[in-house]
């Protein structure tokens, strides 16, 4: 990497930037015929490359002599609405949806299940347990029993904690009756989004109820809940696919751990394994459900539909345990919901949800895909639904927790006349959360802690020649070989040399972008910037005064082009279908920087400003030749940051990119143009 000034540049760089000259120093020319790189793809416009210099001069946009701007001029013109508020939104909606897969069409439960076998087989390989999180998978269950809290009517509350995974241990409470006789159902409870985990009290009448009726009960915490809650975010996972490994695998470790807990027991049936739970706690019961044939009946409560129908209904997007990277690849939440044809699942949902997941919308799709396959298994009454609208909230409370029971009864006790169906009220029995509390060591376990360990190796040594290793790392970042379309839509007011432009990225995409050009151009550079174009008028200046025509845009997630509400639930989704944000970043700023070769006749500069588009523009510039030279302003330095400051996805959504760190930091990425 060559340190020094862009070309044609005079103005002393800024404090916090630094240049980076991705090529071989070229001398900037003025405007003439293209001479395109006959190895290169030459974009789609809309005149032939033989004619369009003729035609720039002709543009009323590109002005031969015009006057200067002054900041104010600039800044009403990088101000213009260009794709509007809403198409950004639209656009991540469909390239999310379109990816997601159908079920597959089949004609026997025999084709189902060999379909079901290695939809299983994927996600658990490519998903779960990729990396180096594979050495976690068979590890032999550790438990350590604690207290127990006796003189209750009827059964006992055992605490214990037992390791999900080496060194982090997880808190739970075994609900055993008093009286045991023969093989008796075991039931997991899990639980959602409450700050009170376990001690949750619909979670412990439900624990309750349950041991009454002679089951043992297992109320196992829940990653970011409870006892974890001051101690790590779900969003933190996704430090672990950065590295990568796998974040998904502490929370279905959690829970198959949890099986494997409640099936030692000497009392325990395995033909007869619950789980239920509601929100992340219902995302949990399909999830484990699904992939761990051990479980033989599952209830999820308002707490999962399919990616379709996430893309479009926003409160429905999941979090990153429930999104996980390349889930959709292998399997969406229809085929989870059909891989119970063989068990049992009761599919919970509340009519008036304000949280996620309302019935309405979220439980047709996923029976018009499940329910075929039951009944190719002769099991359509195994599947069944169950709506509540008193009072229709978000909720796991008396109406539902009977229609749990009910089912139990129906699938686990269909003899069983004494089989009691109505809650049992045991309000007084609720413990406090102080009550309930596991010891934990000091030093368990996080994604944080997990993540610090991996990265201290990485990015691993790379091997191959130059080439091999960019093709790997475009790879890993899903480049996009875009072709663009530059459509010039009219300003509110006409300004000399200045254009706006819907720079039409494929069939997904449409970036805003201005050309700001000056009476006598020496070069082109490309602006991005973490905030925005639009705030960008000073920078604009500088580089005009220096003779830059400057094209400033924004890139997907900026400016814009940002999402305005849950904009980083939409890019985790991204993630899931199988697509990485940093690839689509920089094949937009890839495609413009190729579109400016070809209209303005040389490589440009391209300057970016912000922590995080530093890292697209790298990439860009790795991928195309058709830039020059980078100017970084306040860069990520390293990847590292991301885990060293404890970000999660909610904070970098598209820095998660998965195994990104493990083979590539920033100064390898740099190497490589």
């Amino acid at each position: 990497m060559k340190t020094g000034l862009i070309l044609g540049i005079a103005a002393t760089v800024a404090l916090g930037a630094w240049s980076w000259n991705a090529n071989q120093p070229t001398q900037a020319k003025s405007p003439a015929a293209p001479q395109p790189n006959p190895a290169e793809p030459l974009c789609e416009l809309c005149v032939s490359p033989g004619s369009r210099a003729s035609l720039l001069m002709a543009q009323p946009s590109f002005i031969a002599n015009p006057a200067p701007l002054d900041e104010k001029q600039i800044a009403a013109a990088l101000a213009e609405k260009i794709i509007g508020p809403d198409l950004a939104l639209e656009e991540v909606r469909v390239f999310n949806e379109t990816r997601v897969p159908e079920m597959p069409r089949v004609r026997t439960a025999a084709e189902w299940k060999t379909k079901a076998v290695q939809m299983r087989k994927d996600v658990l390989d490519q998903v779960i347990f990729r990396g180096s999180a594979a050495k976690w998978r068979n590890t032999p269950v550790k438990v350590q029993w604690g207290d127990t809290i006796e003189n209750l009517p009827g059964y006992r509350i055992k605490k214990l904690k037992f390791e999900c995974l080496p060194g982090w241990w997880i808190p739970a409470l075994l609900y055993e009756p008093l009286k045991l006789k023969g093989k008796v159902p075991v039931v997991m409870n899990v639980n959602g989004h409450a700050r009170t985990g376990k001690a949750t009290d619909y979670k412990q009448l439900r624990c309750i109820n349950l041991v009454k009726r002679g089951m043992i009960v297992l109320n196992v915490e829940w990653i970011g809940m409870g006892q974890f809650a001051n101690r790590m975010g779900h969003y933190q996972m996704n430090q672990l696919d950065l590295c990568g490994s796998s974040g998904i695998a502490p929370f279905y470790l959690n829970m198959s751990k949890g099986l494997d807990v409640l099936l030692a027991h000497p009392s325990a049936d395995p033909k007869r394994v619950a789980v239920a739970g509601l929100s992340g706690g219902g995302w949990q019961t399909i999830f484990i459900s699904s992939l761990d044939e051990r479980v033989t009946l599952a209830n999820p409560v308002a707490g999962y539909s399919s990616f379709k129908t996430r893309a479009r209904h926003g409160k429905d997007l999941g979090d990153s345990e429930q999104t996980p990277n390349d889930l959709a690849l292998y399997a969406d939440y229809t085929h989870l919901t059909a891989m119970l044809a063989n068990r049992a699942a009761l599919l919970t949902y509340n009519a008036k949800d304000a949280c996620c997941f309302t019935a309405g919308h979220a439980l047709p799709p996923l029976i018009d895909a499940a329910a075929p396959i039951f009944s190719l298994h002769d099991r359509r009454d195994f599947l069944r639904t169950h709506i509540n609208f008193k009072p229709g909230t978000h909720n796991f409370g008396v109406d539902n927790r009977q229609q749990l029971y009910r089912f139990i009864g129906d699938v686990f006790y269909p003899k069983h006349k004494q089989y009691h169906r109505n809650e049992i009220p045991s309000e007084k029995e609720i413990k406090t959360y102080d009550e309930l509390i596991v010891p934990l060591p000091k030093d368990n376990h996080t994604f944080n802690t997990l993540a610090l360990g991996l990265m201290k190796n990485l990015p691993k040594p790379q091997t191959g020649s130059k080439a091999e290793q960019r093709a790997k790392l475009l790879k890993i970042i899903h480049a996009n070989n875009y072709k663009v379309k530059a459509k010039e839509i009219e300003g509110e007011d006409a300004i000399d040399g200045v254009a706006h432009y819907q720079f039409q990225i494929a069939n997904d995409w449409t970036v805003p972008g201005t050309v700001f050009t000056p009476a006598k151009p020496k070069g082109t550079t490309l602006l991005i910037a973490d905030d925005g174009r639009k705030k960008q008028a000073a920078t604009v200046k500088e580089l005009l005064a220096a003779g830059q025509r400057v094209v400033a845009f924004d890139p997907f997630f900026f400016g814009e082009s940002k999402i305005k509400s849950r904009d980083y639930l939409h890019v985790i989704l991204m993630h899931a279908v199988g697509e990485r944000a940093l690839g689509v970043q920089s094949g937009q700023i890839t495609a413009i920087a190729n579109w400016a070769k070809n209209e303005f006749g040389s490589t440009v500069n391209l300057n970016s400003i912000g922590p995080r588009l530093s890292v697209a523009a790298r990439l860009a510039a790795v991928q195309t030749k058709a830039i020059a030279t980078v100017k970084l302003e306040n860069p990520m330095k390293s990847l590292k940051e991301v885990i060293t400051e404890n970000k999660g996805a909610n904070h970098l959504p598209e820095m998660m990119c998965h195994g990104l760190l493990e083979h590539f930091d920033l100064k390898q990425i740099e190497a490589l143009k």
